[in-house]
């Protein structure tokens, strides 16, 4: 009976295998960084038409935005909530505040999306206070 010779692996087959692992790696993190920030843009996304339709149900029973919101700050959505519009303030998926930070320049509204301090296009809408007319803006 002879005995059979069993071989390991040697240190380069190994350090390959490691190499190779560590490429892929490298490939796969960073997609899965951009399918969140990809999830969190969609996210606001679909939470702006969703509070925009709701402030324009307001606006339509009370002859009026929100005091609150066109203000801004910390208690932005106290109004909405009160009434029933929206059960709770939204979150920012960036930063999860609530407040809301605004800016207006030649009539365009701009919102500070994710919280960097910086008026983003991704929420701004024109309102022509005169005719009550809504431009839409950058979704």
């Amino acid at each position: 009976m002879r005995k059979q010779v069993r071989h390991a692996f040697t240190l380069v087959e190994i350090l390959i295998v490691v190499v190779i692992l560590g490429i892929l790696a490298a490939i796969v993190v960073p997609q899965f960084t951009n399918a969140t920030q990809d999830a969190q843009a969609g996210n606001i996304k679909a939470q702006l038409d969703t509070i925009n339709n709701q402030i324009e149900l307001y606006r339509a029973k009370t002859n009026g935005y929100p005091a609150d919101l066109v203000a801004g700050g910390a208690n932005a959505w106290d109004d909405m909530v009160t009434a029933g519009y929206i059960k709770t303030p939204p979150k920012n998926p960036f930063n999860g505040a609530s407040s809301v930070g605004s800016a207006v320049t030649d009539g365009w509204h701009w919102y500070d999306i994710n919280g960097d301090g910086t008026d983003d296009s991704i929420g701004a809408t024109n309102f022509d206070e005169n005719t009550g007319e809504i431009t839409p803006g950058v979704l």
